[in-house]
């Protein structure tokens, strides 16, 4: 891979002979619980595409910190972005590197929430209307991989800051792991939308951060790896 912020501008037109394919990840500033970090979903997004082994070459952009929290926004430490800033933001960024020669494009997240994805995916179908030759893809690995990701979890209907997260950041920054949250879930009555989330979700955690372990969060980051990959592959066949 070729990381975007490291090169040169010579570089970047040398290596675009080689590819027209670049990653944008997204992740957040987003409380996780009392033991894992604000960027744990850009921690380990970051580190999953690090792992993606292929022989084409792709550039990777740098990872966008920022995105939209709905249910914990009003938690300590999170900073959320609005869905109209994600759209503005992912728009301008795909559009800059289309104007550069870039043709393919993969919009991977961290986080998973349904505004963040849905401003993601908008952003897409308006762009692909627009301009001409280009593919584009956007997906969450917790979406696609709901099965697989599940089968290693122990805990039924693991979520944020619950096993699986705590077992990857576990396994890749066991430092960054402040002891283990109690198991909890979100108790908000749907389909009721609620002004204050903290009071109905205090700790944050939706699943068991007891049963992390680093072994689950090695084989959950190879899943997401290699899902990566796949959709590089039918990203960069859909031109041919």
């Amino acid at each position: 891979m070729i990381i975007l912020e490291n090169i040169t501008m010579t570089k970047f037109r040398k290596y675009l002979r080689q590819t027209r394919t670049i990653v944008f990840p997204f992740g957040t500033i987003e409380e996780h619980g009392s033991h894992l970090p604000l960027n744990t979903d850009s921690l380990i997004i970051h580190e999953a595409l690090k792992r993606v082994k292929r022989k084409k070459e792709f550039f990777l952009a740098p990872v966008v910190d920022y995105g939209v929290c709905t249910t914990t926004k009003d938690h300590p430490g999170t900073l959320s972005i609005s869905a109209e800033t994600l759209r503005l933001l992912s728009r301008d960024l795909v559009t800059e590197a289309y104007k550069k020669g870039i043709r393919n494009f993969v919009l991977v997240s961290g986080h998973g929430g349904g505004l963040h994805m849905a401003a993601l995916k908008e952003t897409a179908e308006d762009l692909v209307e627009r301009l001409e030759g280009m593919t584009i893809a956007v997906f969450s690995p917790y979406d696609i991989l709901w099965k697989e990701l599940s089968a290693i979890a122990e805990t039924p209907n693991d979520s944020h800051a619950g096993e699986l997260e705590t077992s990857m950041v576990l396994y890749l920054s066991p430092e960054l792991v402040d002891g283990r949250a109690p198991e909890e879930y979100p108790k908000i009555p749907r389909p009721l939308c609620v002004k204050d989330k903290v009071s109905y979700w205090p700790g944050g955690v939706w699943g068991n951060p007891g049963k992390a372990s680093a072994a689950k969060g090695e084989k959950a980051l190879a899943l997401i790896a290699a899902k990566i990959n796949e959709v590089l592959d039918i990203v960069e066949k859909a031109r041919k």
